[in-house]
């Protein structure tokens, strides 16, 4: 007997901010007292999905 198959699930919309992918990029600050920006980023959990990469409707 075969193994069933189930339906593929439909993906929702995008998230528009992380662009799907779930990260976005986050500026490094340095400095205890003014926090600096440098050109450095890094990677962070995108916020308005919680890193899902779907839109929350």
């Amino acid at each position: 007997m075969a193994a069933r198959k189930s339906a593929a699930k439909p993906r929702g919309k995008k998230c528009p901010d992380c662009k799907g992918t779930g990260e976005i990029a986050e500026t490094v600050r340095v400095g205890a007292r003014k926090g600096r920006a440098t050109a450095d980023q890094q990677a962070a959990l995108c916020l308005a999905c919680f890193g899902t990469g779907e839109a929350i409707d």
